[in-house]
């Protein structure tokens, strides 16, 4: 047995052009009524006063005074009677003697009887209008007296007959009704055409499945983490859910709906990527503490209506990578002492081949003393144990790269000098990218070398590292920190990311970072951070260096 189909609900647009349809239906059909009833009594009104105008024109007319007088009215008065009924458009003149007995009647055998009506106002001398059903049927009448030197002589009654009233006014409500028909007519071709385009844009959902999508579309924006930010054809902001405001800082929905984007204090370089017409893939930009990934692209549609952007926090991944570089490093540099060892380990073997051991332990002895003597000097100057084990790393890559990195005798960092609040890994962050840059800067000049100075003075944290590279334009001493610029060439995964990430570790610690001419020529770039003064013992001077291989 099949089951009854259940009707599908009516479309939001075929909901509206009914409602649409009935409402000028209504409209329509109520001031034809108004119009018709309207009608009807200045019809009746107007016919009242052409009645009364007849009326009093025979009552006053000389020869009908004349006529009444004479032996037999009706012979002369009935003629006259007929030619006012042509001449004046009336269905009935009617005049009479006090008595009502009619001296003339369109119908002459109705001549010399009673007239059907109420003339007592008359014969008092008072001209009134009526409706009354006489022997031509319902007419609109008018009865006037017909006065001698005040004493009333006859009577007079001009009508129209209401069946011609009624003619009169349905002729004027057909021309109406057609009016009428026409404007229905073009206000349900209006609402088609309107509600066709309504129908195109809402899918031909009723009222019932657009608020589910909107309810699911409201729930969904809210729980996916990722930042979404919707803009307008004006590049406003038409809506953003709570991972973007997270992401990119700005206060509640309510709060940034409707503005520009221009006006949401973001970096430069993103509010550029946000207002660019063209697509944007994959992008990193940097907000005041975060990393993201920027994805944009127009809104289809023919005209421009708007942008989708897409944001994603890389914050930690980025930190990941800076550190896996770091392991790289590292490994890299093992793999080449390892390389290193085995030779060394070769011609230590060979001098006990040849039986020259002693010599075999002095070559033996003093590699051992050199790496021993690194790692001290470098402990020595910098026990803060994070940035000591990155200054030994970054020398051994640096001394891969044929550059010598060297901690200058000024550098003094004590183990438990820094505070809580500054965590290691804006550190590594810091001073990591800040070498790796000199290191690029230093590597192929002459006497390639990058001198790092780490102390604290005060309530701050000083780190000045300076490179005997080709130095940094005067004219880009801001560019240089701004994502994306690079003297270098770019490479498989770009560059110009460094020093934005250092500026933004700098700021989010509150700190000074700032870009000079070193004295041999190179870039000398210097980090200020504050300090937790309850934290930081008095600082302690001494002097190391650490220059050499590992």
């Amino acid at each position: 047995m099949r089951m009854p189909r259940v009707p599908r609900p009516r479309s939001l647009a075929g909901q509206l052009f009914a409602m649409q349809a009935v409402l000028i239906a209504v409209v329509v059909a109520g001031y034809a009524l108004f119009t018709y009833v309207s009608d009807q009594r200045q019809a009746e009104d107007a016919a009242a006063r052409q009645a009364m105008a007849v009326s009093r024109s025979i009552a006053d007319a000389p020869s009908v005074h004349a006529a009444i007088r004479t032996a037999d009215p009706s012979a002369q008065l009935q003629p006259y009677a007929l030619k006012v009924m042509h001449d004046a458009d009336v269905d009935f003149v009617t005049i009479m003697n006090p008595r009502g007995i009619r001296w003339t009647h369109p119908k002459p055998e109705e001549i010399g009887k009673h007239f059907r009506g109420n003339i007592e106002p008359a014969l008092h001398h008072k001209s009134f209008t009526e409706t009354y059903t006489g022997t031509l049927g319902p007419s609109v009448r008018a009865v006037t007296p017909i006065e001698d030197r005040g004493r009333v002589i006859g009577l007079v009654s001009a009508g129209i007959e209401v069946k011609a009233i009624s003619k009169q006014v349905q002729d004027q409500v057909s021309a109406l009704l057609g009016v009428a028909a026409g404007a229905l007519g073009l206000g349900a071709i209006g609402t088609y055409v309107v509600n066709a385009r309504l129908r195109r844009h809402t899918h031909g959902m009723n009222a019932t499945q657009l608020s589910r999508m909107h309810d699911y579309h409201q729930a969904a924006l809210h729980a996916v983490r990722e930042g979404l930010l919707m803009l307008d054809g004006q590049y406003r902001v038409a809506l953003i859910n709570d991972g973007g405001q997270e992401l990119l800082g700005v206060p509640s929905e309510d709060g940034v709906v409707g503005k520009s984007v221009a006006e949401l204090g973001l970096p430069a370089p993103l509010t550029g990527a946000l207002l660019a017409s063209e697509p944007r893939v994959d992008e990193v930009h940097l907000t005041a503490d975060r990393v993201l990934v920027v994805n944009t692209s127009p809104v289809s549609g023919g005209e421009r209506r708007g942008t989708v952007a897409t944001l994603r926090d890389v914050t930690e991944l980025q930190s990941l990578m800076g550190e896996l570089d770091s392991e790289r490093g590292f490994t890299q540099a093992l793999r080449s002492q390892a390389h290193e060892a085995a030779n060394r380990l070769h011609t230590v073997v060979s001098l006990i081949e040849l039986g020259r051991a002693e010599e075999a332990v002095d070559f033996a002895t003093a590699e051992l003393e050199l790496a021993q003597a690194l790692t001290d000097q470098v402990v020595a100057a910098v026990s803060e144990p994070v940035l000591a084990a990155l200054l030994l790393g970054k020398t051994a890559q640096a001394n891969e790269r044929g550059v010598e990195l060297v901690v200058s005798d000024d550098s003094r960092l004590d183990d438990g000098l820094l505070p809580p609040s500054l965590p290691a890994r804006d550190l590594v962050t810091i001073l990591g990218n800040l070498i790796d840059n000199a290191v690029d800067a230093a590597q192929g000049s002459i006497g390639a070398r990058v001198t790092v100075t780490a102390y604290a003075e005060g309530t701050e944290l000083v780190m000045r590292i300076a490179d005997t590279g080709t130095g940094v334009d005067p004219a880009h001493s801001e560019l240089v920190f701004q994502r994306g610029f690079s003297t270098k060439p770019a490479g498989p995964g770009g560059r110009g990311l460094g020093l934005a990430l250092v500026r933004q570790a700098v700021t989010r610690q509150e700190g000074t970072l700032t870009v000079a001419e070193g004295e041999e020529g190179g870039a000398v770039f210097e980090v200020r951070l504050p300090l937790d003064t309850d934290l930081t013992p008095p600082a302690a001077t001494g002097r190391a260096a650490v220059r050499g291989d590992v």
